[in-house]
């Protein structure tokens, strides 16, 4: 799968995404800094339709969304050393809950995550386009 978009398609993008990836859990998006991950992540949410207040989880390394789904976690790994820091840090329970769960910089610790992972890409071309792909 390949989407190309930009912040006005973002939204359209988001759901073409949801539709492809149908009901696979655990989605890791690789990307570099500043490619949009957190960005697309929340319009992910918005599509979802994310009844709680979503903000990047930079900090608090896992937030917790309720949708009308059940649960989301949305996880950033890019603090974490290791994967040793990450299962101490409860990314494993996350991962394995059956939950939907959108991870970023997820090659912190790739060991950790189950095989039916869907492993996404997202990269500028320039400043306002963006493609997602996955394998």
């Amino acid at each position: 799968m390949e989407l190309t978009f930009t912040l006005s398609t973002i939204h359209a993008a988001a759901q073409q995404f949801l539709e492809q990836v149908k009901d696979k859990k655990v989605i890791a998006f690789n990307g570099q800094m500043g490619a949009g991950k957190t960005t697309f992540i929340h319009a992910l949410c918005d599509v979802l339709k994310v009844t709680s207040p979503v903000g990047s989880p930079t900090f608090s390394i896992i937030n917790q969304y309720s949708y009308p789904g059940g649960t989301l976690y949305h996880l950033d790994l890019y603090r974490l050393k290791d994967a040793e820091e990450a299962m101490q840090a409860g990314i494993e329970d996350c991962l394995y809950s059956g939950n939907l769960c959108l991870v970023e910089w997820p090659e912190r610790a790739p060991q950790l995550f189950p095989s039916d992972t869907v492993w996404v890409s997202i990269n500028a071309t320039d400043e306002q386009t963006r493609i997602v792909s996955s394998e």
